[in-house]
């Protein structure tokens, strides 16, 4: 049982979201990445061993969350028309619905608000989605 535990991939739907001191739900989390620029270095002898590349600078994550909208739900607007910084963890839970991973944004604030589309002759539901950026990203294996 505990190779079983231990062994299989989790499930990529059993999450939650934290929003500072909040947790809210979302349909769907993206952007979740780490990544850094490059430098391409070529000297004298670049023709021989050829050119030298090192990491250079983390890029800040830029992250999208999505939901459904229901009435009396404002606190993603508010945040937005706020402009402060909240720290946002994003956490993969296990089938108990334990935290295994967490993925801790610092200091993340919303850039963006879109508003769903609308169609008089769709069944869908009205979904918003926010963008935020984050001074940075660390994923957590709890």
């Amino acid at each position: 049982m505990s190779t079983t535990t231990t062994g299989y991939p989790l499930p990529a739907y059993n999450y939650k979201v934290s929003i500072g001191s909040q947790t809210l739900s979302f349909s769907e989390v993206s952007g979740l990445s780490i990544n850094y620029e490059k430098v391409i270095y070529k000297d004298g002898l670049s023709h021989l061993f050829g050119p030298t590349i090192i990491r250079a600078q983390k890029n800040q994550p830029t992250v999208t969350l999505k939901r459904g909208i229901t009435a009396n739900r404002k606190e993603l607007y508010a945040w937005l028309q706020d402009k402060s910084f909240k720290d946002i963890f994003i956490d993969l839970c296990n089938e108990k619905g334990i935290a295994v991973i967490r993925w801790r944004l610092d200091k993340a604030m919303p850039l963006k608000i879109d508003a769903p589309s609308f169609s008089a002759s769709g069944n869908e539901i009205a979904i918003e989605s926010i963008e935020l950026i984050a001074h940075d990203l660390n994923i957590e294996y709890l």
